[in-house]
């Protein structure tokens, strides 16, 4: 702020100096005429008036009152885009009145909500209706809530002497989502769910949750308190509540947010990316997934496959960061009422060794079935932290990049 200052001292000490110039030149000239004479002395004068008028009605060029639009070219802004991608802004310039214009200078801002901004700086044409369009694309954004800025317009004279500004107010907001990558199987998960925990599965698959999935035809049998009244009566058949039905056992995806455990940036949202994946397969498989999301914030959605459901969990992703001390353990113990016997606990993290071992340990004592998705750097040790899990009856997965997660999930890598 104090540079900015400075800058806009200097600025206005400039323009003080050139005005003063403009009127020593126009105050000798005036003196050449009085004193000296002649056509000479006359042509001057009337070239230095109609340069200082030039001037002068220069503030009044219709740049303070500058107003646009600011249009984005994306057909998934309104869902938002994923990390990676680029945006082209256009940036629309209507300037009023009439007093010429030679070029405009556009300052665009671009904040994101959890830190950082990048501004774009390029110069337009106004064309005979004094109309411009500028169009820029953007460097490959992080994931985060964004927002432009004030637009700042400014032009000087054909002269360069003298700069004129105004601004516009442009308030427009997108969303950047986690990278994903498409999973079309996860083998040992469906496994599980068919295997060892097969009879508790399907004697307790048919269970229904009290949440409405829509309606269908009256079956012989059916309470009256399952009959949807004003269904059967738009109707005038009988007609019965679908209720939800209790997918088991329920798996829930834990992102570990501690900041010791992360290396860099980039390591932290190959885990969010990872998240992010794991919660879009459940939607189109229609598993209910939840997350259990634990940093400076506390965040625990429970395991839904709808689309509002899974939209709220990226939502979250969305601006989560790695700001949490607390240890993987700990967090899950402090949360021990949120847990079933039987749910699925995927657990992503840097991590592995005893940190790993004794979160996984507590899980089993409490009838509960582990996984680990490592995010690794070093094949071997992947390969080795997965087998040793296994041996003890665990899933574990070591992913270095998120292209390997499909790949790892199916079963064809496991490191």
């Amino acid at each position: 702020m104090v540079s900015l200052a400075k800058i806009g001292v200097r600025q206005s000490s400039r323009s003080h100096l050139r005005l003063l110039v403009m009127l020593g030149c126009l105050a000798a000239s005036l003196m050449f005429v009085l004193f000296q004479g002649g056509k000479l002395a006359l042509m001057v004068f009337a070239i230095v008036v109609l340069m200082n008028l030039y001037l002068f009605l220069g503030r009044w060029s219709g740049i303070t009152r500058v107003n646009g639009q600011r249009l984005l070219n994306s057909e998934h802004q309104e869902d938002g885009i994923e990390a990676g991608s680029t945006l082209r802004v256009r940036v629309r310039v209507q300037i009023p009145g009439f007093w010429p214009v030679p070029y405009v200078m556009i300052r665009d801002r671009l904040i994101r909500k959890n830190g950082g901004e990048h501004d774009f700086e390029a110069s337009l044409i106004p064309d005979w209706s004094r109309k411009g369009e500028l169009e820029y694309t953007t460097p490959p954004l992080l994931r985060g809530f964004y927002r432009f800025g004030k637009t700042e317009c400014s032009t000087k004279d054909v002269f360069g002497l003298f700069e004129h500004a105004g601004g516009m107010d442009l308030p427009l907001t997108f969303k950047v989502l986690p990278l994903t990558v498409p999973i079309k199987e996860w083998k040992q998960l469906h496994r599980m769910m068919k295997g060892i925990h097969h009879h508790a599965v399907s004697t307790r698959a048919n269970r229904e949750t009290t949440q409405i999935n829509g309606v269908r035809e009256y079956s012989y049998g059916d309470r009256l308190s399952r009959i949807h009244w004003n269904a059967t009566a738009k109707t005038g058949t009988l007609k019965s509540k679908e209720f939800e039905k209790e997918s088991l056992p329920q798996t829930i995806v834990f992102l570990d947010r501690q900041q010791r455990s992360y290396r860099n940036a980039d390591q932290f949202e190959l885990a969010v990316s990872v998240a992010a994946s794991l919660l879009q397969y459940g939607k189109n498989r229609e598993i209910n997934l939840g997350l259990l999301s634990v940093g400076s914030d506390s965040a625990y959605y429970e395991p839904n496959s709808r689309q509002n459901g899974v939209k709220s969990m990226i939502h979250h992703l969305i601006e989560v960061a790695a700001d949490g001390f607390q240890p993987i353990q700990k967090a899950l113990e402090d949360r021990t009422r949120l847990f079933q016997p039987g749910t699925c606990m995927v657990i992503i993290s840097p991590l592995k060794g005893e940190p790993i071992l004794k979160a996984i340990g507590w899980l089993h004592q409490r009838q509960m079935i582990c996984c680990h998705i490592w995010i690794s750097s070093q094949q071997e040790d992947g390969v080795r932290w997965c087998n040793q899990l296994q041996s003890m009856g665990h899933m574990g997965y070591a992913i270095r990049t998120l292209d390997e997660l499909p790949a790892a999930l199916r079963g064809v890598s496991n490191g």
